[in-house]
């Protein structure tokens, strides 16, 4: 019987008891640990919230291909607003992925203290409640998010601080990624999205419209993830595995192309990023759980990212 990854109770994170909490901190640590995924229930948002931010997606990508371009950014690096169809590839593969997406943060105020992102972007000539269900998630997957890092935090030895502290006005994005039906024009080789690794510290990803998402086990064979309306898949990135020396995982994963062509697949994660001038160098105790040796580079942030969004295609 093929493993699945594990599922994790966010219950249990507000239990009264403390031994409730102990565990949840050490369910999510484990899974980041073993295998870098986990599946999380009793979330708390709630279920319309993501209905309707489905739905305008749906509003937004059935736009004309010629109306949707007119939101394209390239000169951002396609962080914000519509990218278009076979832009992005996974790094180190040159076949396009078949899939168009739209990237968004959240609303900073004006404020010379806080660090300096590219404007938000949105279609709301086109699709009007756009703007405020992407809002409204946003900010419920934010806090959310920050409630996993204290949870690693703590698994990891550190105050529950350590990790939110770094997030903090950090450069995260949520991603509403469209993966059309397919057809013979399709290029060779390409699939909805090829194996590869996240860029960030954690992701959130609301449970997609379809299944598609594969995670790679210790043996190299593939986990099916299979779609829990419910649940929210949370994985560890290649920043947080830079940190910790490779403690965490930071997992290959794929979305493979469905078996009825005419599928059409939605999805939403949210890569949770630390500010720009963060320094994800290996930290001593964690090169000395893992054998003593750095097996990463000490690096910041920014820089991090700048390199990854080059390498797949974005810059």
């Amino acid at each position: 019987m093929s493993r699945s990854i594990p599922t994790v109770d966010y219950q249990l994170a507000h239990s009264a008891k403390a031994e409730d909490r102990d565990v949840f901190v050490k369910q999510v640590g484990d899974a980041l640990k073993d295998i870098g995924f986990f599946a999380l229930i009793n979330h708390g948002i709630p279920r319309e919230v993501i209905d309707e931010t489905y739905r305008q997606c749906d509003a937004f990508f059935d736009l004309p291909e010629s109306t949707k371009r007119t939101y394209l950014r390239p000169e951002m690096g396609h962080q914000r607003g519509y990218t278009a169809f076979g832009v992005e590839h996974a790094k180190d593969n040159p076949a396009p992925d078949l899939k168009e997406f739209w990237q968004t943060r959240r609303p900073y105020p004006t404020d010379a203290t806080l660090p300096t992102y590219p404007d938000n972007l949105w279609p709301t000539d086109d699709v009007k409640g756009f703007q405020s269900s992407t809002e409204t998630l946003f900010t419920a997957m934010e806090t959310l998010s920050s409630s996993l890092l204290e949870a690693c935090s703590i698994y990891l030895g550190h105050p529950a601080s350590w990790l939110p502290d770094m997030a903090e006005h950090g450069n995260t994005i949520m991603r509403m990624i469209h993966y059309p039906p397919l057809d013979d024009s399709m290029p060779e080789g390409a699939v909805r999205s090829a194996a590869h690794e996240d860029i960030n510290f954690i992701t959130l990803l609301v449970t997609a419209t379809a299944d598609g998402l594969e995670v790679m086990d210790h043996d190299g064979t593939w986990i099916q993830v299979k779609g829990d309306q419910d649940a929210i898949i949370v994985d560890s990135g290649d920043m947080l595995q830079n940190l910790t020396n490779g403690l965490f995982q930071s997992t290959t994963h794929r979305v493979v192309n469905p078996k009825r062509a005419n599928q059409r697949r939605y999805s939403m994660p949210m890569f949770v990023h630390p500010r720009n001038e963060i320094d994800l160098t290996p930290r001593a105790e964690f090169i000395e759980q893992t054998g003593g040796v750095a097996n990463y580079t000490s690096i910041q942030a920014g820089d991090f990212l700048h390199q990854r969004l080059k390498e797949i295609g974005l810059i």
